[in-house]
């Protein structure tokens, strides 16, 4: 998994591309461990901009509390993830050669998270303890 466009992507679904601290763990820890996919994806995005540095480049900055992303990170992130580019360039020069929004091709979003992983995990463990107790209520 690549960091520095996690936090991009993570940024970028927040109001105003800010989020506190504790959101950002937490969604960084739900991406980190939700498999592959995730981890190969972001290794793509960052290939089209070798030289990727969300601090240095400006693309995110420290706010009290979080992080923001910037209308640069915003440009660099809508570069990486336009179909049309076939070479990786310089994330310095991603924003003077972004194209217009209008001509990026449409991206499909990612797949849909589950909204309350903790309930799913609360549902599958109580079906089975449920199956576990008409097994003993069977067996007897």
């Amino acid at each position: 998994m690549n960091f520095h466009v996690t936090v991009l992507k993570i940024l970028v679904a927040y109001p105003d591309g800010f989020a506190v601290m504790e959101d950002l763990k937490r969604d960084m820890a739900i991406l980190a461990t939700s498999g592959r996919d995730w981890a190969d994806r972001t290794r793509r995005l960052a290939a089209r901009v070798p030289d990727l540095d969300i601090w240095s480049q400006g693309l995110v900055e420290r706010t009290s509390g979080g992080w923001r992303l910037t209308s640069k990170g915003r440009e660099v992130l809508e570069f990486m993830e336009a179909r049309s580019t076939p070479e990786p360039i310089q994330a310095a020069a991603a924003s003077e050669t972004t194209p217009p929004i209008a001509e990026i091709a449409a991206v499909p979003p990612l797949p849909p998270q589950p909204a309350d992983r903790a309930k799913l995990r609360r549902e599958r463990r109580e079906r089975r303890r449920e199956a576990r107790e008409r097994a003993r209520a069977n067996a007897s």
